[in-house]
């Protein structure tokens, strides 16, 4: 039954040989997988997890991970999609970040005796950068139209920018499993894999650390952490952000805030301009212009 195949063992879990099958193949190049899994999705929702690593090697793992498993699939006559959004009233596809910043002899940076949370000062600020960025980088982290028909409401994708200590509906959660400063980091569950990942990654990095170098704190800005935002005061839940409802929502939060990205020219402005721009005309406006079988659906015999 669909909903119900979250980690769902043999015969229900009907394509546990081919994972493990790319799985090894991975490890056989090199690569770190923490575990791999059914998802809650329809039967043929699968996870594969990667272990962390620097982030231009992440990066690079990812881009192997959708190569490889594209062109592992074909062998058992199927093919597999990692967009964010494929069946409609089912759970979308997102591509989780984890993100650890360490200092000097790799010292953990994200970490904190003092607070109850174990956060440090900087960690807080890393959190409120990118939720006061989070709509702009919402061009970068979910730069299709079809990211935004997962991040829904009622299907563990975020639509709102706070972040939480176990939600999985929140834009930024703390894994409650990583309680040791060596493992202390956390996970933002915007993203989707339609992003150009390097792209994405420079982005949130370069939030965070403008919401460190200007003092953002996340929860002195009152943007957590909730576990469960609708138990908030009404007061309380208008300061929380809500991501764009559409890619050009996104786009034009992107032409208004920027400059976190331009920051020792890690992003250029022409490369933001030619984003934009290029968002526009090859996905927006298209988009935007093209009839869709639903609209078939509703108007065809008006």
């Amino acid at each position: 039954p669909d909903q119900q195949g979250y980690h769902r063992a043999p015969p229900h879990d009907f394509y546990r040989n081919i994972r493990a099958e790319i799985v090894e193949s991975l490890e056989n190049l090199g690569m770190d997988i923490k575990y791999h899994h059914h998802e809650v999705g329809a039967t043929g929702q699968q996870e594969i997890e990667l272990n962390m690593g620097p982030m231009m090697q992440a990066c690079d793992n990812a881009m192997l991970v959708k190569y490889h498993v594209h062109n592992m699939v074909i062998n058992y006559g199927l093919t597999a999609t990692f967009m964010p959004k494929p069946i409609a009233a089912e759970a979308g596809n997102g591509m989780h970040m984890h993100f650890r910043l360490t200092g000097k002899n790799d010292k953990p940076l994200f970490w904190s005796d003092d607070d109850e949370t174990n956060l440090s000062e900087m960690a807080y600020c890393f959190i409120g950068g990118i939720i006061e960025h989070g709509q702009s980088l919402a061009a970068f982290t979910n730069p299709s139209t079809n990211s935004y028909r997962r991040l829904i409401p009622g299907y563990e994708a975020p639509t709102n920018l706070f972040f939480s200590l176990g939600s999985r509906n929140a834009a930024i959660r703390i894994p409650k499993y990583a309680t040791t400063p060596t493992k202390k980091r956390f996970e933002i569950r915007c993203p989707d894999a339609t992003c150009n990942v390097y792209f994405a990654t420079a982005a949130v990095v370069m939030a965070g650390l403008d919401g460190v170098r200007r003092g953002i704190h996340a929860g002195e800005m009152g943007w957590g952490p909730y576990n469960d935002m609708k138990n908030l005061p009404k007061k309380a839940q208008k300061r929380i952000p809500q991501l764009p409802c559409n890619l050009e929502g996104a786009l034009e939060a992107l032409k208004k805030d920027h400059e976190y990205l331009r920051h020792g020219d890690v992003f250029t402005q022409q490369l933001i301009d030619g984003w934009i721009t290029s968002k526009y005309q090859r996905e927006v406006l298209p988009m935007q212009q093209t009839p869709t079988p639903l609209e078939f659906q509703l108007y065809y015999s008006c």
